[in-house]
């Protein structure tokens, strides 16, 4: 799925020409606003809970950030399965399930 992905955002990006403006730090830059603004949909919502009216825009903004999360997987060569799974592993070490269930405890606290 990724790589599949990341080939039509590459295509996307470069008919318009718009590699010369993906360096690191703004596709980092990008992501952080696209996170800002899902976060925004959620600001003053009773409980939590969205909307319906915000449903299509929750999922324009969610695939703003896994098309940023992409590009930039793919500027550093980063296999986005492959280290999820290892920080999966990292914080199942971290937080023990038999220490940490139900708990919103820090590691380092639990």
């Amino acid at each position: 799925m990724q790589e599949e992905l990341t080939k039509q955002l590459i295509q996307f990006r470069n008919d318009r020409d718009w590699e010369q403006f993906h360096d690191s730090k703004n596709l980092a830059v990008a992501l952080s606003i696209e996170a800002a603004e899902l976060l925004e949909l959620f600001l003053w919502t009773k409980d939590g809970k969205l909307p319906n009216s915000k449903e299509e825009k929750l999922k324009e903004e969610v695939a703003d950030i896994f098309a940023y999360l992409l590009l930039i997987a793919e500027k550093h060569n980063l296999d986005l399965r492959s280290i999820t799974l290892e920080k999966i592993a990292k914080n199942g070490a971290k937080y023990p399930a038999d220490k940490a269930k139900g708990k919103s405890l820090k590691y380092n606290e639990l």
